[in-house]
């Protein structure tokens, strides 16, 4: 499995710009990962490039299907904060 984009993407490119085997995909309504080219930035990177410019808590979810950026993770707003807000995804 690879990393993958999920409906909350904003299609803002930043992942685009940063993945170093050219694996995203530019489709609608999401941007989308290759499986094939995706190489999870290993060799390249320490972390993956996508998951670590995306802007969007919850769009990127990485091969075992956790978000990369859960609620909470890039705002600091604690997520039981988030569920009271009716923010969580």
């Amino acid at each position: 499995m690879t990393y993958s984009i999920t409906e909350h993407c904003v299609s803002c490119f930043a992942c685009v710009d940063v993945c170093p085997s050219g694996a995203i995909q530019e489709t609608s309504p999401v941007f989308t990962i290759a499986e094939k080219k995706c190489t999870h930035c290993e060799g390249a990177h320490a972390v993956s490039q996508c998951a670590s410019i995306c802007p969007v808590e919850g769009a990127i979810l990485d091969p075992l299907g956790e978000m990369a950026n859960p609620p909470g993770s890039l705002t600091g707003i604690p997520p039981e904060k988030r569920l009271a807000a009716g923010l969580l995804v």
